[in-house]
C-alpha cells in the first residue's frame, strides 16, 4: 500500500522513456522506483517485439510491475511471470495483400514479425537503422515464403511515400489492418482493433484499475489510442506534431527525464 496504490502508469519506450542517447536516465529510473515503492503500477507500451524489448530490461535496469504492451499493441507480456498473456496476429490474407501492396509500391521495405524472428523484404536504410537500434537480426525472405502468422509488420520508406502507402492500404483493406506511424519512417501494421490503447486497457482491466487512476505517456501517432484513455495524457516535448495537435499535456524533452516529470505531477496529485 502507498499513495499510488491503484494507480497505473504506461510509458512509451523509444523517445519517451528511452532518450536520444539510447539509454534510460538515472533520474527516470529513480522516479519509477519511487512510484512503485509507493504502491504504483508502472510498465511500458512499446512498438518493440518481445525479442527486441526483452534485452532492454536488464541493460537499462527497468523496474516493471505491470504487463508490458509489445508489438504496438499486438501482445501483452507479463515479465514477472515470464509468460505471454495475449498475442494477436494479422489474418491469413496478410501475405497476399502485402505482396500486392509491394507490387504497387516497389520501393517499400517490409519487416514481418513471426514468433521470435524478423523477416525482411527489400530492406533499405530505414530497415538497417531500425534493426541496429532495436537489436534485431534480418532474415531476408520473399514475402510469399515468410512463415506465418505475423504478430505485426513494419513498412519502411520516407514519410511522403508511406503516407501514400497508408492511404492505399486503408482504402483497400482498412477492415483488416491498423496502420499507424510510430515515427515518420515506420508504418506499423497490426490486426484491426489491436493497438496500444486496446492492449493497455486490457491490462488495466486485469489489474482492476479505475480509469480515473490510469495514466499514459507517449510521443507519436501510435501512442494516441492509449493517450485517449489517460486521465492526463502526457507527452515529451519532442513528441510528433500530431500528438501536440491532439491535445496531450507536453512536458520536457525525453532527454530532460520527461517520465520523471510526469511522476512528479502525479506525486502532487496523490
Amino acid at each position: 500500500m502507498g499513495k499510488f496504490s491503484g494507480v497505473l502508469f504506461y510509458s512509451d519506450y523509444d523517445d519517451t522513456l528511452y532518450n536520444s542517447a539510447h539509454t534510460v536516465s538515472p533520474e527516470n529510473r529513480a522516479a519509477i522506483h519511487y512510484f512503485i515503492q509507493n504502491g504504483g503500477r508502472f510498465s511500458i507500451a512499446t512498438g518493440r517485439a518481445h525479442r527486441t524489448f526483452t534485452p532492454q530490461i536488464e541493460r537499462e535496469k527497468l523496474e516493471l510491475n505491470a504487463p508490458v504492451v509489445l508489438s504496438n499493441g499486438a501482445a501483452l507480456y507479463d515479465y514477472q511471470a515470464d509468460r505471454c498473456l495475449v498475442e494477436t496476429h494479422l489474418d491469413g490474407e496478410a501475405p497476399a495483400r502485402l505482396a500486392q501492396l509491394c507490387r504497387v509500391f516497389p520501393d517499400l521495405a517490409v519487416e514481418a514479425y513471426h514468433e521470435e524472428e524478423i523477416y525482411v523484404h527489400n530492406p533499405n536504410a530505414v530497415t538497417t537503422a531500425h534493426l541496429n537500434k532495436v537489436g534485431g537480426i534480418q532474415i531476408p525472405c520473399p514475402i510469399g515464403e515468410m512463415p506465418t502468422p505475423w504478430v505485426k509488420v513494419l513498412l519502411e520508406q520516407d514519410h511522403p511515400y508511406l503516407l501514400a502507402v497508408q492511404a492505399h492500404l486503408l482504402r483497400c483493406w482498412g477492415d483488416s489492418f491498423e496502420a499507424i506511424f510510430s515515427n515518420p519512417y515506420l508504418l506499423e501494421l497490426t490486426a484491426k482493433g489491436c493497438h496500444k490503447g486496446s492492449m493497455a486497457a486490457r491490462a488495466a482491466e486485469l489489474l482492476h484499475i479505475d480509469p480515473k487512476h490510469f495514466y499514459c505517456m507517449g510521443d507519436n501517432q501510435n501512442d494516441i489510442p492509449m493517450l485517449a484513455l489517460s486521465a492526463i495524457p502526457f507527452a515529451p516535448a519532442n513528441c510528433a506534431q500530431e500528438v501536440k495537435d491532439w491535445g496531450a499535456r507536453v512536458l520536457g524533452h525525453c532527454d530532460q527525464h520527461a517520465v520523471a516529470q510526469a511522476i512528479e505531477i502525479l506525486d502532487s496529485i496523490y
